[in-house]
């Protein structure tokens, strides 16, 4: 795949230098690698070395990443955001009884920009909005909703009277998602060029975010997303030993 590609209706752009630097230091942990070893991985996927450093100088200037000592850190921001993507990768679940997390927005008087942010919020969080001002999703993940939510909602624990399975297909796109994870399980298996398949799987992180995380028994059958996870731990165990073998000539 060279240049822009599309496969059973995807479309995958190839990664600027700036996303290329963002994918490799949020797959690492710690997030932090010595700058010439940086620039030297990110010519593995087709970023000249002068782009590469001008994109770290332009991502520090931004506040993206943090000058260390022997290179660059992620910033605070964007180490929250590698966590929520390895919350993505692998969500924590408790058995699911019935119940469903439910926000009713209480807040009034807020500007656009302050509505936005919160529909972001809570939709990064894995709720739906049935109608305005009422977000809901199964009680199956093992995490506490923010507290500060309180300044905004009202937090409680219902139980629909609708079906369980109706309501979540009503809720969220499931069989959308599942035919896109397909897809790119499907592209997973054809590319081989290391800027291709960094391509992709920044794909299937973008694409796992998204994923509900639903209980077993309100999915459509054969549901892909375990097999989506799997594909990115190997590729993730690559990525690390190339970081690895990289740090061994640094």
């Amino acid at each position: 795949m060279n240049g822009s590609g599309a496969f059973d209706g995807l479309t995958l752009r190839p990664l600027s230098a700036r996303s290329v630097v963002l994918s490799l230091l949020l797959g690492t942990h710690p997030p932090e690698l010595p700058a010439r070893e940086l620039v030297r991985l990110v010519e593995g996927f087709d970023v000249g070395a002068s782009t590469a450093r001008a994109a770290l100088s332009r991502m520090a200037a931004a506040g993206d990443l943090r000058r260390t000592d022997t290179g660059y850190r992620l910033s605070e921001r964007l180490l929250e955001r590698q966590r929520r993507q390895d919350e993505a990768l692998g969500p924590h679940t408790r058995a699911w009884g019935g119940d469903w997390e439910t926000l009713v927005i209480t807040a009034t008087g807020r500007g656009p920009a302050a509505r936005a942010e919160l529909r972001t919020r809570l939709t990064a969080l894995r709720l739906a909005e049935l109608r305005e001002g009422v977000w809901l999703r199964p009680a199956n993940l093992d995490r506490p909703l923010p507290a500060d939510l309180d300044r905004v909602a009202e937090c409680l624990v219902s139980r629909p009277g609708s079906p369980a399975a109706e309501l979540a297909a009503r809720l969220w796109p499931l069989a959308d998602w599942a035919d896109t994870a397909r897809a790119l399980l499907a592209h997973v298996d054809l590319v081989r060029r290391p800027a291709d398949r960094l391509t992709v799987f920044a794909a299937v992180v973008r694409h796992l975010l998204a994923d509900p995380v639903l209980p077993a028994e309100l999915l459509p059958p054969h549901w892909p997303g375990a097999a989506l996870r799997d594909a990115y731990a190997r590729y993730q165990r690559e990525q690390s030993g190339r970081v690895r073998a990289h740090g061994t000539r640094t």
